[in-house]
């Protein structure tokens, strides 16, 4: 079934049926279905990525289309369109934006800037590994530090590790896979003293979905001219992670040496959508409010079988299930879900995405079946 198929069928009789015969009944408007576009079910739903469900919107789909003209022109043509948006949005000037192929291409220029031929990263482990495992390509090194006891960045053991070899500290926060927060008095001390010795890369894919009020994005220790590096990423919140664009925001002495290694760039029709993306706040709201929820019925199946879980600052959930996550994988995907890849050394957690909130009853229903 194709997305247009899925569409009309959802709207026209309000139901949802798998292969299999397992029908779910549909949770959003005839409008809701138009405007924000939902990916269709599949049998096994994929929650395993930390997509979202969502998009790209209406606005977004019209931009995307009237720009297919421009297909035959280079995309720096347009870039300074979206650089001056994004540098106004984060209260920058333009020379402290570089753009990439999403947000990985960030990290992994990042790496090779500053790790190759034997450079140090220190770096929470688990965490996300782009970065890490392109420097270690290049020849750099990586300092694991385990996570607190909490599953949060031990910021005070990275800070012991800075020697004269660290070129580079690697922060996720929220962190991918645990999705915890560090304590935000605790992140501004540690950054402001890490960055007077070197490079601090704060990862800031999720921080939309961070419920926290005021809770600080590390570009204000940017814009004091610190040595930080943030990632930001069109991929999560907005729907967009198939076109491939995100940008870092450093100083400009930095962002001009990262520039210089940005390989992949990105094309005309993701430019657009990124530009449009960032006017288009119904669609924002609707992501977050739909995670909201997402994760609440998750919280609450997970109440109700007595798991560990982390409460979430993320757009996924981490939870304990009580055995080796190969084998719950593969018992996932007998029941039609998948589930996120191992992450050690805790392999018996696990790392679901939030979907729909049809999917996210494809997963209660299977992970009642799997560990009830």
């Amino acid at each position: 079934m194709n997305r247009r198929d899925w569409l009309k069928r959802g709207s026209a009789v309000g139901a949802l049926t798998l292969l299999g015969g397992q029908t779910i009944a549909s949770t959003l408007t005839e409008k809701e279905i138009q405007m924000f576009n939902p990916r269709p079910l599949t049998n096994p739903a994929q929650l395993n990525f930390n997509e979202n469900p969502f998009g790209p919107s209406a606005r977004v789909r019209k931009a995307m289309t009237e720009a297919f003209d421009r297909g035959c022109r280079y995309p720096s043509s347009y870039l300074d369109q979206l650089i001056d948006k994004i540098a106004r949005k984060e209260g920058v000037t333009p020379d402290h934006i570089v753009i990439g192929g999403g947000s990985t291409e960030g990290l992994k220029v990042t790496g090779l800037t500053y790790a190759n031929n034997g450079g140090e990263i220190i770096a929470a482990r688990p965490t996300f590994l782009a970065m890490l495992n392109y420097a270690k390509q290049w020849g750099g090194t990586i300092n694991w530090v385990d996570l607190d006891d909490t599953l949060t960045h031990d910021v005070d053991e990275m800070e012991k590790r800075i020697t004269s070899k660290t070129k580079l500290i690697f922060l996720c926060n929220p962190n991918n896979p645990t999705s915890t927060l560090l304590e935000k008095n605790k992140l501004i001390d540690f950054v402001s003293s890490a960055s007077k010795k070197t490079i601090v890369f704060s990862d800031e894919a999720y921080y939309d979905f961070i419920e926290e009020k005021n809770y600080p994005s590390m570009i204000s220790m940017v814009k004091k001219g610190e040595n930080v590096i943030v990632s930001r990423t069109f991929s999560k919140v907005y729907g967009l992670a198939g076109l491939r664009i995100g940008y870092l925001i450093a100083k400009p002495e930095i962002a001009n040496r990262l520039r210089r290694n940005v390989v992949a760039n990105t094309n005309v029709l993701a430019i657009q959508a990124a530009i449009t993306a960032m006017d288009d706040n119904e669609f924002y709201e609707f992501s977050l409010k739909k995670v909201k929820e997402g994760k609440q019925l998750m919280y609450q199946t997970m109440d109700q079988m007595n798991l560990e879980y982390l409460k979430s600052n993320t757009n996924f959930i981490f939870f304990k299930t009580g055995r080796d996550i190969g084998t719950f994988n593969r018992q996932m995907l007998q029941e039609g879900v998948k589930v996120g890849r191992p992450f050690p050394p805790y392999t018996d957690w696990c790392r679901i995405s939030m979907g729909t909130i049809e999917e996210v009853q494809m997963f209660n229903k299977a992970l009642k079946k799997v560990l009830g």
